[in-house]
């Protein structure tokens, strides 16, 4: 029989590509997405209606945080995978109460679920922007995390800390990942990759802050992926050493999933003018508030976890992963 898996925040970014791997691998996936405004719905609509295809796929769409519409759906499977949340830095700024209600009270639904349908494997999406005021670099999963630069880094934060308690009290297997900037084809429109491309293609100048000193560890979405379906496999048990985060009194263990490589922010919109073959009209600006001027992953941990077992993790070059999403988005958009 197939194996069963729930993956929610299934028609964003992230989540659409993790279900179409896990329908190509033989699983039988039910997304559950809330279709929210945050940006373009239609974008949504249409990773859900291309993953729909697949007899495999079962789409419901309502909002995490309603009460026990997650437990309804969690019965039966092996695999949870917890990706909806209320994403980025800027806008947890104008509109806090909205990371409340999802990644907070979201959260807590899931967990709750999980209390009772007892999955072999809780995954759960948190964020490199937990590290916030961390300056040792690579980031590290045993660094301290305790000092957020945004509201949305400290909503992820205690999204760890509130899975950390469940896993401890009803011995739920659970693994937290801290994603870095992720980008490819069918990305959020309001990521730079996006919004740069964007903006060059209609003739308008792209904003970049901090005056261009800013590094990022941009991990291509099917490296991304392949991390997570690695780590499926791999509910926290044993330690394996001095690079782990496995708790000591619960399994539950939190891992970074980064190309292990910073990118200067202009080396990436060097990228974008080659890919696009324009060059840009650049609007330097200081940094912005709840921002970090560098964020970089140590894949010491996830290398020592899967690597004995399926090889090494790959990392696409940032100038491929650069040209297919303008690939992308040069088709889904017609330009």
């Amino acid at each position: 029989m197939a194996r069963r898996a729930l993956v929610t925040g299934s028609a964003g970014f992230i989540g659409y590509h993790l279900c179409r791997r896990l329908l190509a691998d033989g699983w039988h996936v039910t997304g559950l997405d809330g279709m929210t405004a945050y940006y373009d719905v239609t974008l949504k609509e249409q990773r859900h209606q291309m993953l729909v295809q697949s007899p495999g796929f079962r789409a419901v769409e309502g909002l995490v945080e309603t009460p026990d519409l997650v437990a309804g759906l969690m019965e039966g499977a092996e695999v949870v995978v917890h990706l909806a949340a209320q994403a980025g830095v800027r806008y947890s700024i104008d509109a806090p109460r909205s990371y409340v209600t999802a990644n907070l009270i979201g959260t807590h639904e899931v967990l709750e679920a999980a209390r009772h349908a007892r999955p072999g494997h809780l995954l759960m999406a948190s964020t490199s922007s937990v590290y916030g005021a961390n300056k040792a670099m690579p980031y590290a999963e045993t660094h301290p995390a305790d000092h957020p630069m945004s509201f949305y880094a400290a909503t992820k934060k205690a999204g760890e800390a509130m899975a950390h308690s469940y896993a401890h009290l009803y011995a739920i297997p659970t693994t937290m990942f801290r994603f870095f900037t992720v980008y490819g084809p069918w990305g959020r429109p309001d990521m730079a990759l996006f919004k740069f491309v964007r903006a060059i293609l209609g003739g308008e100048p792209i904003d970049i802050y901090n005056h261009g000193d800013m590094r990022r560890d941009f991990t291509y979405v099917d490296d991304l992926v392949e991390g997570i379906v690695r780590l499926i496999a791999l509910p926290p048990a044993q330690s394996v050493g001095g690079v782990d985060s496995l708790s000591p009194v619960a399994p539950w263990r939190v891992v970074n999933i980064g190309n292990g490589a910073p990118v200067g922010l202009m080396a990436f919109v060097e990228a974008i003018e080659a890919a696009l073959g324009m060059t840009a009209q650049k609007n330097f600006l200081p940094m912005q508030p709840g921002d970090v001027p560098a964020t970089w992953a140590d894949a010491a941990l996830i290398e020592a976890l899967t690597g004995p077992r399926f090889g090494p993790l790959p990392r696409t070059d940032i100038a491929d992963g650069v040209r297919r999403f303008v690939d992308w988005y040069r088709n889904y958009y017609r330009v």
